[in-house]
């Protein structure tokens, strides 16, 4: 007969995003690696269960829900399709005051009763994000941007910082 107390070990995946899955430690696996001698400087072991059992990390709601008069919001996935077809990526030749332009523009082609600009802004904005830029919304806290001013300010601090501003003036200062 087995004894049930022994279960299966894998090595723990090295991958940064899924290693956040799995922070947490089962005390169980404490009392394991204290028995086979395991040392601060060996990679954590992860059983079995632990990849069967999924916990949604917390950087995946980085925008928080405003609070809205309405009782259901759905938006049209031909409004969403259509922010999702000019995607911005993060890399130096897009234009971040373009994609917001575009943002607000295709946001505000929607009103629902009870529901404020910012809500829908708010909601639609990561469809617009892809790659790079993806993974910078997703690097905050949860629920940390709470309005679409602060989500404004914190994209352009990041894709259009003012080290780039002052050389566009030094630029145009310096034109002969």
């Amino acid at each position: 007969m087995q004894d049930r107390t022994i279960s299966p070990i894998l090595e723990e995946p090295r991958s940064s995003e899924s290693a956040s899955i799995f922070q947490q430690t089962r005390e169980s696996d404490i009392g394991a690696s204290e028995a086979h001698g395991m040392g601060e400087d060996q990679p954590r072991r992860v059983t079995l269960e632990d990849y069967s059992s999924f916990t949604v990390p917390q950087f995946f709601k980085s925008i928080a829900r405003l609070e809205v008069q309405a009782h259901n919001i759905t938006y049209p996935h031909s409004l969403i399709q259509l922010r999702q077809s000019n995607l911005f990526h993060g890399l130096p030749n897009d234009d971040p005051y373009a994609d917001l332009a575009t943002n607000i523009e295709i946001c505000n082609t929607v009103k629902v009763a009870g529901v404020p600009e910012d809500a829908v802004r708010l909601s639609l904005f990561s469809f617009s994000l892809f790659g790079e830029a993806k993974r910078w919304l997703h690097s905050f806290k949860g629920n940390s941007l709470k309005t679409w001013d602060e989500i404004v300010e914190k994209f352009l601090k990041k894709y259009f910082p003012e080290s780039k501003t002052a050389e566009g003036k030094a630029a145009i200062s310096s034109f002969h």
